[in-house]
């Protein structure tokens, strides 16, 4: 009697059975989840590069902001001041690095606007700097009324554009050989290192006399007379010769196309460059 007690006691219906191996099943289940999550996602050390490079930047500007603030500011003349003096008016050697490349390309400060236009002086800087500069208005008065064909100008007349200076100007010369003559003003920019401030300041001011560009019959021309060409590489040179060569005279542009290793792009910037007689 009392056994059949206690049997019934502990007996289960189906659905009680059911859910005591559900339960088995979900107690299995989070015992191995955590290894089988380290198995398919193994620990990844945290990369703190990005974390470290972001708190290094952010502590050289802070010393970088106490340099400024222990600097000491007087009038100046941006034009070829001495490292030393740029040091003292709190610039760090990043920021002179910067000014003396755009002045070993030539250029110059005519404003003080000017200034702001080195890409390593920030708006603080410049505002801190910008009441003690001190531009004599005789030897950098800003040129914004000279006229320049880059066509035909030399040096000195290249100069009289604001931005210019004698670096900019042999520059731009010996692009114009290499080309032949300027067809539109943007190949300004082509030139290494005359950037967008410099082109927008000159471009006003310059106009382009298209008679003088010097054009090539490229049913004569042989592989050493394209060399100087700069919107052509070697292969390209030699491929038009070498067409031409194979297949006769050329009649117009489209025959280049027959080219494969001259696409639409370079066809468009030579075409203003040759003739077919």
């Amino acid at each position: 009697m009392m056994q059949d007690q206690v049997k019934n006691y502990l007996s289960l219906t189906r659905k009680e059975w059911n859910g005591v191996v559900v339960l088995l099943v979900l107690i299995v289940l989070a015992l191995i989840a955590p290894y089988a999550y380290e198995k398919f996602y193994p620990y990844q050390p945290l990369n703190t590069k990005g974390l470290d490079a972001a708190i290094e930047k952010l502590y050289a500007r802070n010393r970088d902001s106490a340099k400024s603030d222990q600097a000491t500011l007087f009038k100046f003349d941006p034009n070829h001041l001495p490292d030393s003096l740029w040091l003292k008016l709190g610039l760090n050697e990043g920021q002179i690095s910067a000014i003396k490349n755009y002045e070993a390309k030539g250029g110059k400060f005519y404003s003080k606007a000017d200034v702001k236009r080195i890409y390593t002086i920030d708006s603080l800087d410049y505002a801190r700097l910008k009441p003690f500069i001190n531009l004599p208005g005789e030897n950098y008065k800003e040129r914004t009324d000279a006229i320049v064909d880059i066509n035909t100008a030399n040096e000195t007349q290249l100069m009289q554009l604001k931005g210019i200076g004698k670096g900019f100007a042999a520059a731009i010369i010996r692009y114009r050989d290499r080309l032949g003559g300027f067809h539109k003003k943007e190949q300004l920019k082509e030139i290494f290192g005359l950037d967008e401030f410099t082109y927008k300041d000159v471009a006003p001011n310059i106009r382009i006399d298209k008679r003088k560009v010097n054009k090539i019959d490229i049913n004569k021309a042989t592989t050493n007379n394209l060399m100087v060409f700069p919107y052509l590489t070697y292969k390209q040179k030699n491929a038009i010769v070498e067409y031409r060569n194979q297949h006769g005279d050329y009649k117009e542009l489209a025959d280049l196309e027959n080219i494969p290793i001259l696409d639409l792009e370079i066809l468009r910037k030579i075409a203003p460059y040759i003739v077919f007689k």
